[in-house]
Parts: C-alpha cells; structure tokens; sequence
C-alpha cells in the first residue's frame, strides 16, 4: 500500500446517472497530486464527484480507486482511504462530546478502545485543543464545529481528504486556522470551492463543467480561463446591472 502521503486516486470511464439522469461522466483521471482543487457553477457535478470519492454513492458505470480500493464496495478500507470534511459540519456531527465524535470512526476502523484513546487525546494534542475532550459538541461554534470535524477525520490517518467548500460561512479568522491546519496535514487533499484565491500553492486544478472535465491543469491558467469564461457567460446573458 502506498503512503500516506502519495495517494493515487484512479478513475476510468466514471458515470454517475442517478435514475437514468446524467449527473458526472464520463470521467476518466489519474490523481497523485498532494493538493487539487476542484471548480465549477453550481449544479456542474463538483460535489457528485465528492461523493463519489468518498464511496457515499456508487457509481453508474466505471470506476474509482485509491489507492486500488474500491471506496464504495469496501467501507472498512475506505476509512482507511478517504475523509471527508463537509460544507455544514452539524451534518457531520454525531456524538455529544468531542472525544466521542473522535472515536467513532476509529473504532469503525477496528481500534481497540486503549488504541482509540490514545488516537483520541493526540489528535487533541496536534490541533492545540487538549481542553476539549468532554466539551459538548453542541455548545461549539460553527467554527469550532468544522475543527472538529477536521480532527476527526485526520485522526484515522486518510490518505486522501475531500474537502467540499469547508469555509463557508466562517469568519476571516477561523478560515485562516483552518487553512493552517490544511497546509500542514499529511494526507492528500481534493478541495471544491467557489473561492478562486483557495487554490494558491495548489499542485493541479480541475475545471468540471456540465458534468466532465472542461480543462484540467496548472491552477493560474485554470483560474484565469474560468474567469474569462464566466466574464464571457454574463456579457452573453445580457444580465441586468
């Protein structure tokens, strides 16, 4: 198995066509980049993808491997593959207190409950939050609520994170600790976003439109040609001012 660090998500021919509607496809990618954005309009098949890659829905046709596993048809090694930090983190949280919310998926993983623990107070540690291990989940932030989330899922170990517009929503402050902790993590990271300037110091950047791949490269020449697009698209529209 690979490190952590060098994930190799593999996609071939993915179609994804809830009740016969195409939604994403056909995709076919090879990603071994540490940091890839993803961007596109609203209903284009960014967050599709997300879930794809997080084995939350299958696909239609095709296929998606990291790694060589197959994230939807084998969950336990799917942890072990993929975390997931969603836009609204109170769709993400579970448990009652913090140190719950940590364990759950490592004991999914098969830790014994002195190895979950363990993982549990250093996954604290890491982040600066030792103080929060019987906090009440609720009583957080939405901020505070999203770290969370982040500690959870770099706890098991990933080799890749999906990051589906974690930042919305936050104040300029958390946004910055987050990226922070972003930039430091270990595991690959595909991060969706509307917010053009996330993507400074990315390796690679895909632009997905009407559910394929429109242009996939270096993320300046990307942006740029997404901007021009949409500058285009509205002069076309003849919106009003």
């Amino acid at each position: 198995m690979l490190h952590p660090e060098a994930a190799h998500i593999r996609l071939r021919d993915l179609q994804y066509a809830p009740d016969g509607v195409s939604v994403l496809g056909p995709v076919s990618l090879d990603l071994t980049q540490r940091r890839i954005g993803v961007i596109g309009r609203n209903g284009s098949g960014k967050s599709s993808l997300s879930r794809l890659l997080c084995g939350l829905v299958s696909p239609t046709k095709g296929s998606l491997r990291i790694n060589d596993v197959d994230v939807f048809r084998d969950r336990r090694a799917a942890l072990r593959m993929v975390g997931m930090l969603f836009q609204n983190p109170d769709h993400q949280i579970i448990f009652p207190t913090v140190s719950e919310e940590i364990a759950f998926g490592l004991r999914n993983m098969g830790l014994t409950r002195a190895q979950t623990a363990q993982r549990v107070t250093a996954a604290l540690a890491q982040m600066g939050c030792t103080t929060w291990a019987d906090r009440s989940t609720g009583m957080l932030s939405h901020g505070q609520k999203q770290l969370l989330c982040l500690i959870s899922v770099l706890a098991m170990e990933p080799a890749v994170v999906i990051l589906d517009e974690p930042m919305t929503g936050l104040d300029l402050l958390t946004v910055r600790h987050l990226q922070r902790c972003l930039t430091q993590a270990r595991p690959a990271l595909i991060h969706i976003s509307h917010d053009l300037e996330a993507f400074d110091g990315y390796d690679r950047l895909l632009w997905i439109d009407q559910g394929r791949i429109r242009m996939d490269g270096a993320p300046a020449d990307v942006v740029q040609a997404y901007r021009d697009a949409m500058e285009q698209y509205v002069a076309d529209a003849d919106l009003p001012h």
